[in-house]
């Protein structure tokens, strides 16, 4: 037996049996880094949908309705040039549809539950200030086709940053219950980040080929970009700070057993010897947050 697995009907379907933690859908990075992306706007777009009739207010449940279409929009672009890049006859209803669940490679960040509104304003904002750091470096890539998708996608995104991060404030700002619905969310959501910071070598393979965008830590650190860009997007009245993020032993493209896309054992193991310190011991991975005197903070003890 040694090594010798079965294949399960998804692996055949994609083209071969994962092989390890990094195992893609293919041996073809470039199609690989399509689904991540596609995947994660997908995932987020339908977790955004189910607000659709039940947000707080009216005018908030139609922009939430908006913003799901955005993500779902935005996936059905990329998932498409995945298919293409393919070359076996997958469109983006395949690639969507069609997957056993373990072979999708959206961040675990946008797959939790909704929760209630804070959660999800926290969410969207968290991924929205992500986005736009990201389609901002993704225009410039050496593949015209992710270009233009990223450009189209980059409007999208600086408006869903606005209004999500104007909601954070209002909501941080707002009354001692709103203060401690966002906070509770941010103490939920804080650890989920550090995973869209993280590089494997599909990354690293289409960021030497000028295709995709390093999102490092040393990449962002110490040169402003993420300020200014923030900055200019949500106005003097906030303070934007790029915050040390506790990064977490995740596996987005699936282990080995293809059972998801968390390495559970590790992060439970990590955790534990972090309970023994003081403080969480600080990681490589920036984020952007919206900070005032009186508005919500990362939490040490997540």
């Amino acid at each position: 037996m040694g090594d010798e697995r079965q294949a399960s009907p998804g692996a055949q379907v994609a083209g071969r049996v994962p092989t390890g933690p990094t195992a893609g859908l293919a041996p073809n990075a470039l199609f690989e880094y399509l689904c991540r992306l596609g995947d994660d706007r997908l995932v987020l777009g339908h977790r955004t949908s189910q607000w659709c009739g039940h947000a707080p207010i009216l005018e908030e449940d139609i922009a939430l309705a908006n913003f799901a279409l955005d993500f779902v929009g935005q996936a059905a672009a990329f998932l498409k040039l995945a298919g293409e890049v393919e070359g076996r006859g997958r469109d983006e209803d395949a690639l969507a549809f069609l997957r056993d669940e373990y072979e999708f490679r959206n961040v675990q960040l946008v797959e939790l539950p909704i929760g209630d509104f804070a959660f999800t304003i926290l969410r969207e904002y968290l991924f929205d200030a992500f986005d736009v750091l990201f389609l901002a470096r993704a225009v410039k890539s050496s593949h015209a086709f992710l270009a233009g998708i990223a450009a189209k996608a980059l409007k999208e995104a600086q408006y869903h940053v606005r209004h999500s991060g104007d909601w954070v404030v209002r909501l941080g700002d707002g009354t001692e219950e709103s203060h401690r619905r966002m906070q509770e969310a941010l103490d939920q959501l804080w650890a989920f980040t550090g995973e869209l910071f993280l590089m494997d070598v599909v990354d690293h393979a289409m960021v030497e080929q000028g295709i995709g965008v390093d999102v490092a830590y040393h990449s962002w650190s110490g040169s402003g970009e993420a300020e200014a860009l923030l900055s200019a997007l949500l106005g003097s009245s906030v303070d934007i700070k790029v915050h040390a993020l506790q990064t977490h032993d995740y596996n987005r493209a699936g282990n080995a057993n293809g059972k998801g896309n968390w390495n559970v054992e590790a992060e439970e193991n990590k955790q534990a010897a972090e309970e023994k310190q003081a403080d969480h011991q600080i990681a490589s991975s920036p984020f952007p947050v919206i900070k005032r005197d009186s508005s919500i903070k990362p939490c040490k003890n997540i």
